[in-house]
């Protein structure tokens, strides 16, 4: 009896090095897009009032727990069934988020009526909820599609392990994802918060660590503005990039056509030319509707 415990105990234990193993290499793999993802979901969770930021961002956390939770069982049921239907759905969530990348840069350049409605509503509190509301839905879709892609990379990984390695790596990962991306998010929008709480104990503090306390307060506070502009760019960028790339690694013929440049070069003009074609045909179809672009 005590012996057969043991040998249970035992197989545990290895499954449980292995998935840690696995867990390292697949963190590695996906690093890059955790890094997008990061990107892309702090563009989406900012821009709210100050008192509803950590409501919104805690909306979309649970948002993206409730995404992972669906996409899980259905990629492992895919890759065992249906593994030809994996790349169609990427497709389309890269085709989704070169979209919205696209629509990010067009609206920098192009004035249009959409922006000065939604500012007029931010100033009317029935809208406001409405306006939150609807960014919460839109930050949980992209959410869903970066998650797609992410769960795929680990599966892809691991797809050699025994189906327990294989839930356990994939599922960690996924739930990284989400605690690392928006605990971190949850921190930037608060960079300003942090920073008071630093010059409130500089006051008391005495000497080099009081100036310090004091220096790296202002700092938060006053950097705040400039990263929400910059998480803006670097959102819509990495939009791009990933939507872009999931068309250069999984059309062949289109990874063999751009060859010849760099990467991250590849994936951006791909995902801006995939975004711009739909753009125009959406604005063509609003045009055609008699709604304003």
């Amino acid at each position: 009896m005590a012996s057969g415990i043991f040998a249970i105990l035992d197989d545990v234990a290895l499954l449980l090095d292995d998935a840690a193993v696995m867990s390292k290499v697949a963190a590695k793999k996906t690093a890059g897009l955790l890094g997008d993802d990061l990107a892309v979901n702090a563009e989406k969770a900012t821009g709210f009032h100050a008192s509803r930021e950590l409501p919104v961002i805690w909306a979309i956390t649970k948002g993206s727990l409730l995404n992972k939770l669906i996409i899980l069982p259905v990629a492992f049921l895919l890759s065992a069934y249906l593994p030809w239907l994996i790349v169609p759905i990427l497709l389309l969530g890269g085709a989704y988020l070169s979209y919205e990348g696209a629509e990010k840069v067009y609206e920098w350049f192009v004035p249009h009526a959409h922006g000065a409605i939604a500012a007029r509503a931010s100033e009317v509190p029935g809208e406001i909820v409405q306006q939150e509301a609807s960014k919460i839905k839109a930050a949980v879709r992209t959410d869903f599609i970066l998650s797609i892609e992410i769960i795929v990379i680990t599966l892809e990984t691991v797809i050699s392990q025994p189906i327990p390695v294989q839930i356990m790596v994939v599922s960690f990962i996924a739930l990284l994802a989400t605690a690392g991306v928006y605990g971190l998010v949850a921190f930037l929008v608060r960079m300003d918060d942090a920073g008071l709480y630093l010059l409130e104990r500089a006051e008391v503090a005495a000497g080099t660590t009081g100036r310090l306390l004091r220096l790296t307060g202002r700092g938060l506070v006053a950097a705040l503005p400039h990263v929400i502009r910059l998480l803006g760019v670097v959102g819509t960028i990495a939009m791009l990039l990933v939507g872009g790339g999931m068309f250069v690694h999984n059309i062949d013929a289109l990874h063999h056509l751009l060859a010849g440049l760099p990467a991250l070069a590849a994936e951006l003009l791909t995902g801006l030319g995939v975004g711009a074609v739909i753009l125009l045909l959406l604005l063509g179809m609003r045009r055609l509707r008699g709604a304003p672009a």
